[in-house]
């Protein structure tokens, strides 16, 4: 059993593999063979080459690859299982590898526009810290009073060292801790209700569940899979811990007769024109081909959403090193009058 996940960029060749070498009517242990072959991430062959020796066993592809542990997401392994029974893997494991370089493209473009704004909070805080060891030096090198023209009580080495730690260690402590928590679906159902709160990042993550669970239901649906266990696998893909957490209450009440556009009303995860389209897909018998038609719209809409909270995040790096080099000014100024009345009172 594989303990660690395969990345998103080799589950997209894998998929993309796969379904090329299946259209082309190679046998599947050969199709996981070649695509094991033809991967570069030692997880994805380590994991392919036990499925491989599965399916030689005479177990099903979506069983070799659950007997992996974490190497292959949930989503994956209940589609393969759906392909397996339908016989439509190819077209699956082609829309599945589509779906994993688009989320590639997606955090590209969000950690490209960040990229710059880190780098200037990065180089700020790098800029304090010298100052506060260089006064430090030269106080120590003139046998002088060390200066805090900042005010903090940092001076020196241990000065610039205290306030890269605690700068430092702030930041990488709030990253650090937010995947910890994250990585982990109790985890995600205890964070993702916080952020949601959250004006701008609430909008995108809203965005980009509403575009993975459209994807994932319309083609669950079109596979024939009983509607609750198409709900469970689709809120599931939505990576966001309030529709995973809403599951429960949603499939019950589908159980209990309710309407789709009902039960996703009353979970109170779905806005309002998302409910429209549902309804009249329901009302036409055609909510597979309408989510299908309405994904693409709202992976738009997740994107653009998605450059709006790199903006904001932008905006708010900028923010703050201009927070700093104002409160550098501002500090300097200060000193230099203090010292300027200083000499002046003891003339």
């Amino acid at each position: 059993m594989i303990g660690r996940r395969i990345g998103w960029k080799a589950l997209g060749v894998v998929c993309r593999s796969l379904a090329a070498t299946l259209t082309a009517g190679i046998g599947i242990r050969k199709a996981v063979e070649l695509a094991a072959n033809k991967s570069h991430d030692s997880v994805a062959r380590r994991a392919l080459g036990e499925v491989s020796e599965a399916i030689a066993q005479g177990n099903e592809v979506s069983e070799a690859m659950r007997a992996q542990g974490r190497a292959f997401p949930e989503l994956l392994v209940e589609m393969v299982a759906l392909g397996e029974h339908t016989g439509a893997l190819p077209e699956i494991l082609k829309r599945l590898g589509e779906h994993y370089e688009n989320n590639i493209r997606l955090r590209r473009t969000f950690l490209g526009m960040i990229a710059w704004p880190c780098i200037q909070l990065v180089l700020a805080i790098l800029v304090v810290g010298g100052v506060i060891y260089i006064l430090g030096w030269i106080a120590e090198s003139r046998g002088g009073e060390p200066l805090d023209i900042f005010g903090l009580g940092l001076i020196g080495t241990r000065g610039a060292l205290t306030w890269y730690a605690l700068t430092f260690g702030s930041l990488f402590g709030l990253i650090g801790g937010y995947l910890l928590v994250s990585r982990s679906l109790s985890g995600k159902m205890f964070l993702d209700p916080v952020l949601m709160r959250v004006p701008v990042v609430g909008k995108c993550m809203r965005a980009f569940a509403l575009a993975r669970f459209s994807w994932a239901f319309s083609l669950t649906q079109q596979t024939g899979m009983p509607i609750e266990r198409c709900l469970q696998v689709s809120l599931r893909a939505t990576r966001n811990g309030s529709f995973i957490a809403g599951t429960r209450s949603i499939c019950r009440a589908v159980a209990a007769g309710d309407e789709l556009h009902e039960a996703f009303a009353a979970s109170g995860l779905f806005p309002g024109e998302f409910l429209e389209m549902v309804y009249v897909g329901e009302t036409s018998g055609t909510i597979p081909e309408t989510l299908a038609r309405l994904s693409p719209h709202l992976e738009e809409d997740a994107r653009r959403t998605l450059a709006m909270l790199a903006a904001m995040l932008a905006w708010g790096v900028w923010l703050a090193v201009a927070a700093f080099i104002i409160f550098l000014i501002f500090s300097v100024v200060f000193w230099y009058l203090g010292m300027l009345n200083q000499a002046m009172g003891g003339r």
